[in-house]
């Protein structure tokens, strides 16, 4: 007798299309996620067990369009997927993983971050959602840095402008910094003690900071360090 797969008649990744093709209005909606990315590629160096997907289609059923966050993360499942990378991020390749964290950068055109998507990602099961609101422009009476957490089918915002997610056991915040040469506000990662997770930039100059004082050191015990 045939054994009969239902998962053999779905479309895999390479037959659907990797996103909306919706352009961004800013590039800050890509630059921001992409910082995300970098600081959990340095922070998490070790670990192959998460995916950090940026404007990349999350298909979660056959027939219906994918939902495209500007940016997620996802646990449990592998970090790289063959040479060539994920095309979009399908549910049914995933072993059903739904993403943890959802991210929406607002700009100048409001998306249905706070309307429609709250509900699509709600249905989806996606733990926590963040809403970023990058310019002071559009901020209105919004705050800067919303996350909200699902509890029972509904997403209730979390206090204060720095949030603590112990699943992913991370905290997400935003503070001014230097990333690619320019200063700005932009999110971050912290760790339980508040502390912020270095960007591979800051990680490169503390670095060269450290090896520069191991120099003075051995330059002041009278060794050249050209010499080592």
């Amino acid at each position: 007798m045939v054994q009969y797969n239902p998962l053999d008649c779905l479309p895999s990744s390479g037959e659907l299309p990797d996103s909306d093709d919706t352009p961004v209005d800013n590039e800050l909606q890509n630059l921001i996620p992409n910082l995300l990315e970098a600081i959990l590629a340095l922070a998490w160096n070790d670990r192959a067990d998460w995916f950090f997907g940026v404007d990349m289609g999350i298909y979660y059923a056959p027939l219906q369009p994918p939902l495209v966050p500007d940016g997620f993360l996802s646990l449990g499942v592998e970090r790289f997927v063959e040479e060539e990378g994920r095309l979009s991020y399908v549910l049914w390749e995933e072993a059903g993983t739904v993403p943890i964290l959802a991210l929406e950068v607002v700009s100048k055109t409001y998306g249905g971050e706070y309307e429609q998507k709250k509900i699509d990602y709600a249905q989806l099961g996606i733990l926590y959602y963040a809403i970023y609101v990058p310019s002071r422009k559009y901020r209105r009476k919004r705050e800067p840095l919303e996350v909200y957490r699902l509890i029972e089918g509904n997403y209730i915002l979390q206090p204060g402008s720095r949030v603590w997610m112990p699943e992913i056991g991370l905290a997400i915040g935003q503070e001014r910094g230097t990333y690619l040469g320019r200063t700005r506000e932009w999110l971050y990662w912290y760790d339980q003690d508040g502390r912020k997770l270095l960007t591979p930039e800051e990680f490169v100059q503390q670095e060269r900071e450290r090896a520069d004082r191991l120099a003075q050191k051995l330059r002041d015990l009278g060794i050249n360090p050209e010499d080592i």
